[in-house]
């Protein structure tokens, strides 16, 4: 719209506005020219730390919730790192010998704004004393590389509503690890996901999610996502305007 006008306005009206502005850009020193046009903030860095429901097994790695996230204007503002690995716990290894621990290490980076944990059912059958210490680890050491990140802690789901008892201690584990570290914990058993829908959400290995289970839970990961976008955008920036740091 103000180009249209310009193109419509006498010449001599043209003339006279560029030697205005050429009498100011020489009067102010060109500040005009070294400031920094306004810019959106830069997207939220969201690292996923999980297992084979967070890596697209049974389906694609295009079509695992992360990879869907990255699509989503509901989560525009938040760039997606897919840590995952089949296989792999607090305590159980992966494919490739991963942890969430050492997802963590490898992924988690001063920039982050968000570290969420999901799952897993990888870890039945060790000692949940034993799991709590190491999921307590790996959300302090998540704290410890982006200070300013904020912890999603999500539980493994049931499929069923009368739930594993293991399942439900990994939960209560997850639950107390996250509540110490200063993270926030979803509990996807508490909140019947899956059970519901299980014959279209889950697919023919009775395990893993079919295109539409992974939209299901990108549904659910991200309003969570969505609620801390905010908060930790703002910690981000606070973290990195120096007069912020100084204050």
């Amino acid at each position: 719209m103000h180009h249209n006008a310009y193109l419509h306005a006498h010449p001599g009206r043209l003339l006279a506005a560029g030697a205005v502005a050429l009498l100011l850009a020489i009067t102010s020193g060109s500040t005009a020219q070294t400031q920094p046009s306004a810019t959106e903030a830069p997207p939220v860095r969201v690292v996923v730390v999980g297992d084979s429901l967070s890596t697209g097994h049974g389906t694609s790695p295009q079509q695992a919730w992360p990879a869907l996230m990255r699509k989503d204007p509901e989560v525009a503002g938040l760039e997606v790192v897919n840590a995952a690995e089949d296989g792999s716990g607090y305590l159980s290894l992966g494919d490739y010998n991963g942890t969430f621990g050492s997802q963590v290490e490898d992924f988690v980076t001063p920039d982050t704004g968000i570290v969420v944990f999901f799952g897993s059912e990888n870890d039945l059958g060790y000692p949940p004393a034993d799991l709590g210490s190491a999921a307590l680890a790996a959300m302090d050491r998540a704290e410890t590389l982006a200070p300013e990140a904020r912890i999603i802690v999500v539980g493994p789901p049931s499929y069923t509503t009368t739930p594993d008892p293991g399942l439900v201690e990994i939960s209560d584990q997850l639950k107390a690890a996250a509540l110490q570290a200063g993270g926030e914990f979803v509990d996807p058993i508490a909140e019947g996901w899956i059970s519901d829908d299980f014959d279209d959400l889950i697919g023919p290995d009775g395990d893993h999610p079919t295109v539409q289970g992974q939209h299901y839970l990108l549904d659910h990961i991200g309003a969570y996502l969505e609620q801390a976008a905010p908060a930790a955008a703002a910690a981000l920036e606070g973290r990195q305007d120096p007069r912020k740091a100084a204050a």
